[in-house]
C-alpha cells in the first residue's frame, strides 16, 4: 500500500500505514472530511509528531527518559495485537500499559501541534490522534517481535 523510501527497512509512518489498511484510512478520511491522500497526510504527519516527541522525552530529563525506556522494554514483552480491532478504543486495550498511557498523555500536544499544521479543527485531530494509538502500539510489538526473533535493531 504505501512506498517504502530508499532505506531496506519501512519507515514508522509507513508500518503504521500497511497496518491501517485502505478501509482505516478511509475511515480517518470520512472523519476528516478529505481524502485518501489527505488522510495519509494527516497520519503521517500525526505518526512524526507522536515519534518526535517520544524521541524528546527519551533525551530530555533523566525521569521522563526512564519512562520511555520502561514503555519501550515492556513493549518488548507484549505479543502483538492481532490487526487492528481496537481501533479507537484505548481502555479496551489488554496491550500497550505503559507505551499506551504515555502515547495518551502525548495525545493533546499531538493534537495540537498537527491542527496547527494542518489547518484542521484540533478536535478533529484529536479524534484521530486517538484512533491511531492503539495501531503504533501494535506496530511497536510488532517491531520488538521481529527484534527478538532476529530481525536486527531498528
Amino acid at each position: 500500500m504505501s512506498e517504502h523510501t530508499g532505506s531496506a527497512e519501512p519507515s514508522l509512518k509507513e508500518d503504521v500505514l500497511d497496518e491501517l489498511g485502505d478501509d482505516r484510512l478511509g475511515e480517518i478520511a470520512d472523519l476528516l472530511g478529505t481524502d485518501a491522500a489527505g488522510a495519509h497526510d494527516v497520519v503521517g504527519t500525526t505518526v512524526s509528531e507522536l515519534s518526535g516527541g517520544l524521541r524528546e522525552k527519551a533525551t530530555a530529563d533523566p525521569a521522563q527518559a526512564e519512562e520511555v525506556r520502561q514503555a519501550l522494554a515492556e513493549t518488548q514483552e507484549q505479543q502483538p495485537l492481532q490487526g487492528v480491532a481496537t481501533l479507537g478504543r484505548l481502555g479496551g486495550l489488554a496491550a500497550g500499559g505503559l507505551m499506551s498511557g504515555l502515547l495518551t498523555k502525548m495525545s493533546r500536544p499531538v493534537a495540537t501541534a498537527v491542527a496547527k499544521k494542518t489547518g484542521l479543527p484540533p478536535a478533529t485531530v484529536s479524534r484521530v490522534v486517538e484512533l491511531l494509538i492503539p495501531v503504533l502500539l501494535t506496530v511497536f510489538t510488532k517491531r520488538a517481535a521481529g527484534r527478538k526473533a532476529g530481525g536486527g535493531p531498528r
